[in-house]
């Protein structure tokens, strides 16, 4: 008896089970059941995301969810765009440096011809644009990282349903307090 509960703990668990399999009675005399594919069904959640990991914005295209795209290419295409930025200023004042360096120009007061800084202002000015590149890769990768997100959570959202009565509303109110006089403010309500 021992020895057979893991065995059978263990086929329980490789069992394929399908959940949220929809049926629909069709007349109770007939006792026939037509099998519905549920709306939530049509979407993978594992093919978002290789949709998305893929190109960028393919997991938004996968769960319809079309207005998204700019909006994933725009970040991508505004923190490429200052990478580039940043790398081009990295560029030339690393260089600038590198000739203060070669030409011995170290000193406070010795100024390079070309952008009229000192040695320790380039190396100040080149560090600046070297980490603000890098924080821009970073940004690049969290919008990427994001879009993924966004991909497999649409997907979960599609199986998620609303409430038609749920309302949330805004309005103004004041009341009568003892201690502070008249009180004003804004109220949350929440109907179900």
């Amino acid at each position: 008896m021992k020895s057979t509960l893991p065995v059978v703990l263990l086929l329980l668990c490789l069992l394929d089970t399908k959940a949220q399999q929809d049926t629909v009675l069709l007349s109770p005399a007939e006792r026939d059941t037509v099998q519905l594919n549920a709306y939530a069904q049509r979407y993978n959640q594992s093919k978002a995301i290789l949709f998305a990991a893929v190109l960028p914005g393919a997991g938004q295209v996968y769960t319809k969810k079309y207005w998204k795209l700019p909006l994933v290419y725009g970040g991508i295409g505004f923190t490429a765009y200052y990478i580039n930025v940043y790398q081009d200023g990295y560029l030339k004042y690393r260089n600038e440096l590198f000739y203060n360096l070669e030409n011995d120009l170290e000193g406070e007061t010795d100024l390079n011809p070309n952008t009229g800084f000192t040695t320790s202002q380039l190396r100040t000015i080149t560090d600046r644009y070297r980490r603000e590149r890098d924080f821009m890769i970073i940004v690049m990768v969290g919008v990427y990282v994001l879009q993924m997100i966004d991909a497999h959570v649409d997907t979960h959202l599609k199986e998620f349903d609303l409430n038609p009565n749920l309302h949330v509303r805004f309005e103004p109110t004041y009341y009568q307090d003892p201690l502070a006089g008249r009180l004003g403010g804004v109220a949350v309500k929440f109907r179900f």
